[in-house]
C-alpha cells in the first residue's frame, strides 16, 4: 500500500469549497492502492464558517494532524490574513516530523491556499519525495490587470506580485498537476517550460451520494429560507461582477416578463446565497447592486454570509429550480454544478462559451445550458424556462446514468490516484 500525506490547510468542521475534494476522495484512496493521512491547521483558529456535519463524511481511520497557527488579529497588522501564511512554520515543523518518522510516497497539496504548497519543493529536496499539486483556481493570474480599481481584490498590488513569485517557487520541482480546467494547466506549462513534460490530469469535483443522504438526514434540521408560497430559483454559491455578463441576462427577462406578465412573474422569487467569502456579516453584495439597476429588489435577494455545506444542499432540494452563472473569465468552472445534478430539479445555467462547464453540462444531457457570448436566441430560451417553472410544468431532468458515474467522488478518486502513480512511476 502506498501511502500519501495530503495538505489541506481548511478541513472539516470549516465549511470552504477547497478542502471538498479532499472530503469526499478520503472513503476511496484505499481501494485504488493509496493510504491517505491528512496534515491541516487546528479549524479552532480558522474564522471559515463551521459545519459539524462535515466532520460525519470522514473515514474514521484517516489520521488527521494538525498544526498551529499564528493569531490573525498580529499577521492582519502586515496585511497576511491566509491561514496558509499563519500556519506556514507550524507546516513546515510537522512536516518534517511526519516524513522523517514513516514513509510516504507521495505529498499531495489540494488547496487554493497555495502558499503552503511552497513547502513542496524544499521537502522534494529534503526527503526526495514528489509532490503533487491540485490547481483547483489560478494561483498568479494577469486576469484583473485591465480590470477597473474598484473590480480587483483588496491588495492586489502586493498579491500579485507575491503570488507570481510564489508559484514560480512551487512549480520548480512538482511532480504532477491536477486542475479542475485545461487551461490552468496549459497556462502553467507555457510559464515554466521546465514542467510541460510532467504528468497531469483534469479532474473536476465531483458529486458525493452520501452527502445528499446526510442533507436529507439532517434537512429538519436547518431554517428555511424559501417561502414555498412562491416559486423560488436558487443560486448558492460566490458572487462576483464577474458574474454580471451571465446574470444581466437573466435579469433583463425577469424585467419583461414583469411589464407583460406581472401577474405571474410576481409570484417568482430568485434567491443568491453564500456570495462573499468575507467574515459573516461584513461581505459586501455584488448582485444586489445590479438587481437594482432593473429595479428587481422586490423578486431578488441576495445573502452574502455562507450557510453550511449540508444547508446548502437541502435549501437547493427544496427550490423550484436553479440557475448557476458563470464569469466572464473562459476558464472557470463552478464546484456546485455536481450537488445541483444529483438534486435533479430544473437547471439553468449561462456561462462563458469557452467554459469547461459547457462541455461537462451537456456531458450529462443538461438541456438549458447556453453561453452569454453570441446566443442570439438566449432571452427566449430563459423565458421558456422562466414560465416552464412558473406554469409549474418543468420537468424533472434526467442525467445521463454514465455522467453520473464517471463524476462520482468514487470514479474521481481513481483518476487521482492513477496520477499519483504515474508522479511516483516517472
Amino acid at each position: 500500500m502506498k501511502r500519501v500525506l495530503i495538505i489541506s490547510p481548511y478541513f472539516p468542521p470549516s465549511n470552504m469549497p477547497d478542502m471538498q475534494r479532499v472530503r469526499i476522495s478520503l472513503p476511496f484512496f484505499k481501494e485504488n492502492g493509496w493510504e491517505a493521512e491528512v496534515l491541516t491547521t487546528d479549524q479552532q483558529l480558522s474564522d471559515a464558517p463551521k459545519d459539524p456535519l462535515l466532520t460525519k463524511s470522514i473515514p474514521k481511520d484517516i489520521l488527521v494532524h494538525t498544526v498551529k497557527a499564528l493569531n490573525k488579529k498580529w499577521t492582519m497588522r502586515i496585511g497576511f490574513g491566509n491561514i496558509a501564511y499563519r500556519s506556514w512554520w507550524f507546516y513546515k515543523q510537522k512536516g518534517n516530523d511526519l516524513l522523517k518518522q514513516k514513509q510516504f510516497d507521495l505529498i499531495y497539496f489540494s488547496t487554493t491556499q497555495f502558499s503552503a504548497c511552497t513547502l513542496g519543493a524544499y521537502w522534494r529536496r529534503r526527503f526526495g519525495i514528489p509532490y503533487v499539486i491540485d490547481m483547483q483556481d489560478p494561483w498568479h493570474t494577469d486576469y484583473y490587470l485591465n480590470k477597473p480599481k474598484h473590480e480587483r481584490p483588496a491588495k492586489h498590488w502586493l498579491s500579485y506580485r507575491v503570488n507570481k513569485w510564489l508559484e514560480s517557487k512551487a512549480m520548480k520541482d512538482v511532480g504532477g498537476l491536477i486542475s479542475v480546467s485545461p487551461q490552468y494547466i496549459a497556462d502553467l506549462k507555457a510559464r515554466y517550460p521546465e514542467i510541460k513534460d510532467i504528468p497531469t490530469a483534469i479532474i473536476t469535483f465531483g458529486s458525493s451520494d452520501q452527502d445528499m443522504a446526510i442533507a436529507k438526514k439532517h434537512g429538519d434540521d436547518f431554517p428555511k429560507l424559501l417561502n414555498p408560497t412562491y416559486k423560488n430559483v436558487v443560486y448558492i454559491g460566490r458572487g462576483g461582477t464577474d458574474m454580471h455578463k451571465a446574470i444581466t441576462p437573466f435579469f433583463e427577462s425577469i424585467k419583461q416578463g414583469l411589464s407583460q406578465q406581472p401577474e405571474a412573474y410576481n409570484r417568482l422569487r430568485l434567491h443568491f446565497i453564500g456570495t462573499s467569502y468575507a467574515p459573516q456579516d461584513t461581505g459586501t453584495p455584488t448582485i444586489l447592486p445590479l438587481a437594482k439597476e432593473y429595479e428587481l429588489e422586490g423578486i431578488i435577494t441576495e445573502v452574502t454570509n455562507r450557510i453550511s455545506y449540508y444547508h446548502a444542499l437541502s435549501t437547493i432540494k427544496q427550490a423550484d429550480a436553479l440557475f448557476i452563472p458563470g464569469s466572464d473569465d473562459a476558464k472557470y468552472t463552478a464546484s456546485k454544478i455536481y450537488p445541483y445534478l444529483l438534486s435533479k430539479k430544473p437547471l439553468l445555467a449561462i456561462f462563458h462559451r469557452q467554459s469547461p462547464a459547457i462541455s461537462t453540462l451537456k456531458e450529462f444531457d443538461a438541456t438549458d445550458v447556453h453561453n452569454f457570448d453570441n446566443d442570439a436566441h438566449l432571452q427566449e430560451h430563459i423565458r421558456r424556462f422562466l414560465m416552464s417553472v412558473l406554469e409549474g410544468k418543468a420537468i424533472p431532468p434526467v442525467y445521463n446514468a454514465d455522467a453520473l458515474v464517471r463524476y462520482s467522488a468514487k470514479e474521481l478518486t481513481r483518476k487521482q490516484c492513477e496520477l499519483f502513480d504515474s508522479v511516483i512511476e516517472s
